[in-house]
């Protein structure tokens, strides 16, 4: 079994990202083993989840130490994906073998990676939203929704099942619209602590009936449980807005590529992607401007 030094490198820059985050783990380790190191979708799948199945508890020690978790919406959300978990990868096998099933979850892979840097956006704009509103003031108690929550582990846990996609991406984005109050540490360390029995649910499948190679999750494990302990560390003094903003580009260009895009189409895609992703930042900092402006003026009228 020859070790791949150069995939630990990069196993190590993803796991740092969700334990800054809570999010990217299988959204860019899995593209990464399919695009840069040639590893099959399935196989990627397979080898990412067993591996996450020892990262994710690293994180989610550092946040549990901390005291941001919500042990509450951790019991709600596993008892929904831990079993869908373990039904994706069956639902994956049931399509069959060849190329005819690894195409389906390389396409699989590019939708759950579009929802992700959805989900990113939809954060973003949550966040901001919440921000302004609370303006510093105490959000408040977390009243647990249980039905929601088990409804959002149930899907989250279906698509972690079948693209390793979605334990970060999909289920922090629907925590933070169901749970306005939770501050952004506890987000991150309620989803990374849920997320260990998920992935330890679809990992358990995987190694049963899916394409477990050893030799690459020996590389991912090398690399992500210190970046994963790293990220978490210094989580609460990371520029959060701007990772988000990276993270949701990288996602986009990572599905395009599983959709099957050239290298030729996939380099203007990215000048396009930052061309509107510029246009759009600074349009939005401009409008930021003009309230604030705005609101000076009001103050000094009114005083």
């Amino acid at each position: 079994m020859d070790f791949d030094w150069t995939m630990a490198l990069g196993s190590f820059l993803v796991a740092i990202v969700v334990g800054l985050t809570g999010m990217g783990g299988g959204a860019l380790m899995t593209p990464m083993l399919v695009t840069f190191f040639g590893v099959s979708p399935l196989a990627a799948v397979s080898s990412d989840l067993v591996a996450a199945a020892v990262m994710k508890p690293v994180g989610s020690f550092v946040h549990y130490r901390q005291g941001t978790i919500d042990l509450r919406l951790v019991g709600w959300l596993c008892a929904g994906s831990v079993p869908a978990a373990f039904s994706g990868v069956l639902v994956a096998r049931a399509l069959g073998d060849g190329s005819g099933v690894e195409r389906f979850i390389q396409i699989a892979m590019g939708v759950a990676l579009l929802l992700a840097a959805a989900g990113l956006v939809v954060r973003g704009i949550q966040s901001r939203k919440r921000d302004a509103e609370l303006d510093g003031a105490d959000p408040g108690p977390v009243v647990v929704r249980p039905v929601p929550t088990l409804l959002v582990g149930v899907v989250g846990g279906l698509v972690v099942g079948i693209t390793s996609v979605g334990s970060g991406s999909l289920i922090i984005v629907a925590l933070l619209a169901l749970y306005p109050a939770l501050r952004a540490n506890q987000l991150v360390g309620t989803d990374l602590l849920q997320a260990v029995p998920l992935v330890f649910s679809a990992a358990l499948g995987h190694l049963l009936f899916g394409d477990f190679r050893m030799e690459v999750t020996a590389a991912l494990l090398v690399g992500s449980i210190p970046g994963v302990y790293l990220g978490s560390k210094i989580s609460s003094r990371a520029p959060g807005g701007l990772i988000r903003r990276v993270l949701a580009f990288v996602l986009v260009v990572s599905a395009l590529k599983m959709f099957g895009l050239g290298v030729t189409q996939l380099a203007w895609a990215m000048v396009a992607l930052a061309a509107v992703a510029t246009a759009v930042w600074l349009t939005g900092r401009r409008r930021a401007k003009d309230a604030v402006a705005v609101t000076e003026r009001e103050s000094v009228r009114t005083g």
